[in-house]
């Protein structure tokens, strides 16, 4: 099949109401932001619910969460380890990088389109094994969303009805929690397709189309207890495709081109309808803007 023919910029937008976009760990949960108040979605956040919607359209990913496995493996070792052994990537007499890399960018989707590092340890019970890292550059490449204005963070305490541990005599400390939202946010992340790093990984046209429709899906199916059915949508996709390998414009270039501000009149933005959203043109480029569902 042949790889990706022309450079690929996109960019999505996404409207967040009452629903926890990605929580911090480091911080209680809460809904991530930076030091200056926006809101925040991390890369990792995205490229998740990414396999996650390509995933249920049957495609085959390496990186699967424990919570939502298709397959028996119980690691990612596990996962990739007929590759391991029929390449014999730790061997140093019979080390086949190539036919490995090969191999897994054919069996998996994530791997040919975000890269991926396997590591091995060398084995101790055959002296001819070695320590082995082998690095796979993915084509595309995603960056972290911000949201267009700082968010505005609700706290609420919530009880459990029932404890979870201790005789039942009394409430234990268990019943009681937090929960964490951001009341209302636009927030906007971008992304490239690279042909030349597309050509090692072996990323198609196909490949491309098929991540297309994952990001105007990116919420389907994502319901939780943090993000409510409809809570979070994909307002907007804009999808610029190239006419050569190099691109007509620097990535830069083709992301500053699409403007997302609050309207001068609007002190407190509370809808998407709050924002004015412009397109610079960019000569012999156009993009295709396509309503997320």
């Amino acid at each position: 099949m042949e790889t990706l023919k022309n450079k690929i910029d996109f960019a999505v937008i996404v409207s967040v109401k009452n629903a926890n976009p990605n929580g911090d760990p480091l911080n209680g949960n809460r809904p991530r932001v930076n030091y200056d108040g926006y809101g925040e979605i991390s890369d990792v956040c995205i490229k998740r619910k990414i396999r996650n919607r390509l995933m249920e359209e049957g495609n085959s990913i390496f990186v699967q969460s424990d919570d939502n496995k298709i397959d028996e493996h119980p690691s990612l070792r596990a996962r990739q380890s007929e590759f391991e052994k029929q390449f014999k990537v730790t061997d140093k007499k019979n080390n086949n990088r190539n036919g490995f890399i090969q191999a897994v960018c054919a069996k998996w989707i994530d791997v040919r389109a975000f890269g991926q590092v396997f590591a091995y340890g060398k084995d101790k019970e055959d002296e001819d094994s070695q320590g082995v890292s082998i690095g796979i550059r993915g084509p595309v490449s995603i960056h972290p969303a911000f949201s267009v204005s700082p968010v505005s963070i609700s706290s609420i305490q919530i009880t459990k009805s029932v404890s979870g541990e201790g005789d039942g005599t009394k409430k234990a400390s268990d019943t009681m929690g937090m929960k964490h939202r951001v009341d209302h946010g636009v927030y906007v992340f971008y992304g490239s397709m690279n042909p030349q790093l597309a050509s090692k990984t072996s990323f198609s046209d196909e490949d491309a189309d098929v991540i297309k429709q994952a990001l105007i899906n990116l919420f389907q199916n994502d319901a939780s207890s943090a993000r409510p059915e409809g809570s979070m949508e994909v307002y907007k996709v804009y999808w610029w495709k190239h006419n050569c390998k190099n691109g007509q414009h620097p990535s830069a270039k083709v992301h500053q081109s699409l403007q997302v501000s609050v309207k001068t009149e609007v002190n407190e933005p509370k809808d998407i309808k709050d924002y004015d959203i412009s397109l610079q043109e960019l000569p012999g480029l156009t993009p295709e803007v396509i309503d997320g569902l």
